[in-house]
């Protein structure tokens, strides 16, 4: 193991984007390296100098999971190891097994019942529709294949359609198929559901009303529970564009922190404070929205039981998320209540792309801006990290961004 100053060791599970923003937060506060553990390769880690990288094609067997964290936290020499997912699979192995880790290791997300319902979408539905905002939602069963003729789709179309059980259904889908599907019609819909049952998924999918309005009715929300369910960090960022190819429908293209047409975060905010402590939650969280001009609601489309891929813009804007898990966890230190508010512009595309597809113009104007006042953050290009090969894979994926959006077929 690489020599650390450190009395802590940060284990990263995972080489997503969601990985490498943790292990730049992590190299950006400390000057140290993080030790990353992977199933694969992935472009975004792969080159990276400021990780120690090792991968185990059977990652995804919670036995070998199991195992893989118990020999790492064995190499710590007793010192805490801050353990960090990247993604719901690793997160919930953590939970799940968490009597038989190492006692040095240390993470914090939600007990097992609230993280099953929020992964699982028809159970997120059912146990939080009283307590915050939601699209109208019909539940329709893979198991049986005759229940769309029994539904009762009391809005119009297009509608929304998305798998229940995430973890299954990126486990199985191909490359051709959606993370989220936007249909216009009865027969997309039956062909939709048809391709999903194809690959052998066999749990729920939610049949959800489209909210209207384009992307930059989108918002995100990143929050922080301690080890005692208390909220000590927030952070709202309205969405200006997000990702058009196939797969990443969902995911944030350019962002601001801190800034919102509707002038109502505090409201919002408080709200998904109140949602997150009265259900006891802990941890990192992500809350994707969608604000509904019909109603003046922020409708929230999902919570995810850990950092967003864009979760970065809280690092970017004064408020480091890995230092936020090391101070309740290694240091307990306690804190009280922070709203990360400085604006802040956060895009993993080019300014061209930024400047063609926004369609909000006033959004797209205060994004030029801090563009040309160079207070923009890509979360993949950081200078301590800049390896030929990495600034290679940066560059194809910079010149990929104009294919993928001349191409895409997602219609806001």
């Amino acid at each position: 193991m690489a020599h650390s100053n450190n009395d802590f060791r940060v284990l990263i599970i995972g080489s997503d984007i969601n990985a490498y923003h943790m292990a730049r937060s992590y190299h950006e506060h400390y000057g140290e390296k993080a030790h990353l553990l992977a199933k694969s390769p992935m472009a975004f880690t792969k080159h990276s100098t400021i990780l120690d990288i090792e991968y185990d094609q059977d990652l995804w067997d919670e036995e070998v999971f199991v195992r893989r964290i118990n020999e790492f936290a064995n190499s710590a020499e007793n010192m805490p190891v801050l353990a960090i997912s990247s993604n719901e699979t690793y997160a919930r192995f953590l939970v799940q097994n968490a009597e038989r880790l190492a006692n040095n290791i240390v993470f914090n997300y939600p007990r097992i019942e609230i993280f099953d319902n929020l992964i699982m979408k028809n159970k997120f539905y059912n146990a939080y529709r009283d307590l915050i905002d939601i699209p109208r939602t019909i539940i329709y069963s893979c198991a049986d294949q005759s229940s769309f003729d029994d539904l009762d789709l009391n809005f119009d179309y297009p509608v929304i359609v998305k798998p229940s059980n995430v973890i299954e259904y990126n486990h199985k889908k191909t490359p051709e198929m959606y993370k989220i599907y936007k249909l216009y019609s009865e027969p997309e819909v039956r062909a939709a559901l048809a391709a999903i049952e194809a690959i052998g998924y066999v749990d729920d999918v939610l049949i959800q009303e489209f909210i209207p309005g384009d992307d930059s009715a989108l918002f995100d929300a990143v929050l922080y529970c301690d080890q005692n369910r208390r909220a000590t960090l927030a952070a709202f960022a309205q969405i200006g564009l997000q990702e058009h190819a196939r797969g990443m429908v969902g995911n944030a293209a350019v962002l601001i922190n801190g800034y919102n047409e509707n002038d109502d975060t505090e409201a919002i905010l408080a709200k998904i404070i109140e949602f997150a402590e009265a259900i006891g939650y802990q941890g990192l969280a992500e809350f994707d929205m969608k604000y509904d001009y019909r109603d003046k609601r922020y409708k929230v489309l999902e919570i995810n039981a850990r950092q967003g891929r864009c979760s970065y813009y809280v690092t970017a804007a004064g408020h480091n998320l890995v230092k936020c898990l090391v101070d309740d966890l290694i240091y307990n230190k306690r804190q009280d209540l922070i709203i990360a508010d400085q604006r802040q512009l956060l895009s993993f595309v080019p300014r061209a792309i930024a400047k063609r597809y926004i369609k909000n113009e006033a959004f797209k104007r205060e994004a030029l801006r801090m563009w040309s006042q160079a207070r923009n953050r890509n979360p993949l290009t950081y200078s301590k990290d800049s390896s030929l090969k990495r600034r290679l894979i940066l560059a194809k994926k910079a010149v990929d961004y104009f294919r993928e959006y001349r191409q895409g077929d997602w219609q806001q």
